[in-house]
């Protein structure tokens, strides 16, 4: 219950430390709740708008490719080579000089064609029709035997079937490159170009059919095979302008549908069947014809331009078609990178701004959390002043929201109330809890203070040995026991009942706090000086010292002694208290040492099983005093502690303090068992014997009846004080009589000195401190009284009889 043996309890154990998984701080999970969706919507979009800018650009340079890169080149080469096959026919049929002079000119012409078209092949075909580097590779081939086939004909090497032939063949490869110009990525471009490579190959079928007939027209004749050629040319036109080209034309291109109905198509179809008629019934190998050239001519001629005029609406039809289609995408792609783009800015911006509205409201219930925290212990601290606490106002309410936060802000209100109001609730408990336990602590003090009175009243009244030794034992325990009982005072909130009036010496105090300890008779004590204590630290000091006395003897060996040292110091008075014991760790001195700095509001019930409640109790009293009590290592293995009494707490010895009584020479310490106590307050009235006037010994010549007091001298004087005016010099002071150890007792009441005499041969540590027997209390008090009524009879300068000394109040 508080002792002394308390003060070196384990100092405890760390912190534990909680093992759990990793979590990821709130930042970290709401940045990721941002940029996870972001992060994936983000490749989506630059996925659909990199196939959107890809499907542009393609079709964007396929139509350049279709109507001006590749598309014109092709097209003037097509037309270059068609009036240079005629007009080749035509020199072959031996035709005169102009034509000669017209197929020059259309060489000429040809050849800036061909040399336009050749350029091509450095083309950059990265985004180019299917098959259009091979269309134009192999036209570019054949274009390479173009000035040798010319060389033949103008030499007559070449027979006029092979130089048709030949321009066939460049004109075929020709349109291979228009047909593959027609396969881009857009299918309504390839459905308007099939229209429009159909219409090149209506043209190129009059011109096969054209230039045949330019060598027939000068003969007057057509060969079998050349009138199968014609025959053919005139049934793929047919088919391809009914079947194909006329059903397919749209828009402004409707007009010419008519085209088959005009009368330039109307006389070069009545020409063609003409032809056909003749032939088919002729059953030579010539077809004659009729000299019909000039009408030919002038309805091809119309014909073809007429064509030409529906080829270049096509052409720009077909373009229109394909750029719109590229614009469309182009208008598509910046459409949806434009709505894609403020779409991930507004997901990214939606998510952060509502990831921070909700981390700024968690963080809200984090610090209304931490307030819950950091309020509560100041609501517990208001509390155990005694102060009362409003709950209502002291529980700060979050508003309530109609989602989860919401209902976690509305539990966390009732989780403040419930905190606070648990708190107001312990709290009550705990000082009700404390004050029940000072009031059962006063009640026992009450009756161990009547019984300290008994026990005096007995000790007065018995002179026999025996007796008064069990009694001082017992008083020695109740002492102790009130000790005990001012622990749970102290740990219930309380101080000490016991008050003085008067300043007491040092040594005084030390002596009393000596007397509540068990093994007593261990303690050394040695005083430098004569310094006083004020009344109102005389209590509190005398329950430290003995608190920290007891835990000195019961945490060194049996034997060894305990060195309680006192001096003056710079700011105050510093008691040393050393054992010589085991000590304690360095940690287990930094512990303890703390907590003597700032004693912690303790918990009765909660620290009941706590082995440091002696400490607590040290705690408290020297924060009262403001003492400042720290443990350290001893040179001697033990523990040295040092205890230091402010200067407030140090007066200077009061005048009207009596000196103390003369004393029969080498008084041991302590041969009565009993404590030296300081005087108390609230201590029995005194016997008359007790009072400051001198004693005188009864007439009847029997022993005087015990007062208290008399036997407990613990110093040793002369009779009269050295700071008195009248005490007599040296010279003239009486020696004090020799103390002889049961020298007035009779012989049957001696006691063996065996029992006596062996505690104080085989303890080094007491050596001046014989034991304690019955008959030497006696003893002593005989001698003590004998020579109080010597000094009484003796008389004084004046005269008169001089009065003895004052004796010392029993300090209990």
């Amino acid at each position: 219950m508080g002792d002394g043996a308390g003060l070196r309890g384990s100092s405890g154990g760390g912190p534990r430390r909680l093992a759990g998984g990793r979590r990821l701080p709130l930042r970290t999970v709401l940045l990721i709740v941002v940029f996870v969706p972001s992060l994936t919507f983000t490749p989506l979009l630059a996925s659909g708008m990199y196939q959107l800018s890809s499907q542009w650009r393609a079709e964007k340079a396929q139509m350049d490719l279709a109507t001006t890169t590749v598309g014109r080149p092709a097209a003037r080469l097509f037309f270059s080579l068609d009036q240079e096959r005629r007009l080749t026919a035509e020199v072959q049929a031996g035709s005169t000089g102009a034509a000669r002079d017209k197929l020059a000119e259309q060489r000429t012409a040809t050849d800036q064609a061909v040399s336009a078209f050749r350029s091509l092949t450095a083309l950059d075909s990265a985004n180019a029709q299917e098959g259009l580097t091979g269309a134009i590779a192999g036209t570019v081939r054949v274009l390479g035997l173009l000035d040798q086939q010319r060389g033949a004909v103008d030499a007559g090497w070449s027979s006029a079937q092979h130089a048709f032939d030949y321009y066939s063949r460049v004109l075929a490869s020709d349109l291979g490159v228009l047909t593959a110009l027609s396969n881009t990525d857009e299918g309504q471009v390839n459905s308007q170009s099939q229209t429009l490579v159909d219409l090149f190959w209506v043209v190129d079928a009059i011109g096969r059919e054209d230039a045949v007939l330019a060598r027939g027209w000068a003969a007057g004749r057509l060969t079998k095979d050349e009138y199968g050629l014609v025959a053919d040319a005139i049934g793929a036109r047919k088919h391809l302008m009914q079947s194909r080209v006329i059903p397919s034309l749209t828009g402004d291109e409707i007009p010419y549908a008519k085209l088959t109905a005009g009368k330039a198509w109307e006389a070069m179809t009545a020409l063609e069947s003409r032809l056909v008629t003749s032939g088919s019934g002729s059953r030579t190998e010539q077809v004659t014809l009729r000299d019909d050239s000039a009408a030919w001519r002038s309805s091809v001629n119309e014909v073809s331009a007429q064509l030409r005029k529906l080829l270049n609406l096509r052409f720009d039809n077909v373009g229109k078609i394909g750029y719109g289609h590229a614009g469309m995408l182009f208008t598509i792609f910046i459409s949806i990178s434009t709505v894609g783009l403020l779409a991930l800015g507004l997901v990214i911006f939606t998510s952060w701004r509502l990831t921070a509205i909700l981390r700024r409201r968690i963080l809200r219930l984090r610090e209304d959390a931490q307030e819950l925290q950091e309020r509560l212990p100041k609501v517990v601290a208001r509390l155990e002043r005694g102060e009362d606490v409003d709950v209502d106002a002291e529980v700060h309410r979050v508003e309530p929201t109609p989602d989860e936060l919401g209902e976690l802000g509305q539990a966390l209100n009732m989780a403040s109330r419930s905190a606070v109001l648990t708190a107001v609730r312990q709290a009550e408990q705990h000082r009700g809890f404390q004050r029940m336990l000072q009031r059962i602590a006063r009640r026992t003090q009450i009756l161990i203070g009547l019984q300290l009175k008994k026990l005096d009243e007995l000790e007065r009244r018995h002179e026999d040995p025996e007796v008064l030794e069990g009694l001082f034992d017992l008083d020695h325990l109740t002492a102790r026991l009130r000790r005990y009982e001012e622990n749970l005072v102290i740990l219930g909130g309380g101080q000490p009942q016991r008050r003085w009036r008067k300043p007491v010496h040092l040594l005084d105090v030390l002596r009393a706090a000596q007397g509540e300890v068990q093994d007593y008779r261990r303690i050394s004590i040695d005083v430098e000086g004569e310094p006083w204590i004020a009344e109102r630290a005389v209590g509190p000091l005398v329950h430290v010292l003995a608190e920290l006395m007891e835990n000195a003897t019961t945490f060194s060996k049996p034997l060894t002694p305990v060195e309680v040292r006192a001096a003056p110091v710079s700011r105050g008075v510093a008691v040393e208290i050393e054992d010589r014991g085991l000590g304690m760790e360095p940690e287990q001195y930094d512990a303890a040492n703390a907590l003597l700095k700032s004693p912690p509001q303790l918990d009765v019930m909660t620290h009941a099983d706590d082995v440091r409640l002696g400490l607590y109790v040290v705690a408290r009293l020297s924060a009262g005093l403001g003492l400042q009590v720290e443990l350290r290592s001893s040179a001697f293995g033990g523990t040295r502690v040092i205890v230091l009494l402010p200067e407030p707490l140090v007066v200077d010895r009061p005048r009207a303090v009596p000196a103390p009584a003369a004393l029969p020479e080498e008084v041991p310490q302590d041969t009565t068992g009993t404590r030296p106590r300081p005087q108390e307050e609230d201590a029995e009235p005194r016997h008359p014997e007790d009072s400051d006037e001198p004693g005188q010994p009864p007439e009847d010549g029997q022993l005087p009846t015990r007062s208290r007091g008399r036997a407990m001298a613990y110093v040793t004087a002369s009779a009269g004080s050295p700071d008195r005016d009248d005490a007599p010099p040296p010279s003239e002071r009486r020696p004090l009589p020799q103390r002889v150890r049961q020298a007035s007792l009779a012989a049957e009441l001696k006691a063996p000195a065996d029992r006596d005499e062996q505690t104080g041969q085989d303890t080094w540590a007491v050596r001046d401190q014989p034991s304690r027997s019955s008959a030497t209390i006696g003893a002593f008090q005989r001698q003590s009284r004998r020579r109080r009524a010597g000094d009484a009879a003796q008389p004084g300068p004046s005269g008169s009889a001089e009065p003895s000394a004052p004796t010392t109040e029993d300090p209990r």
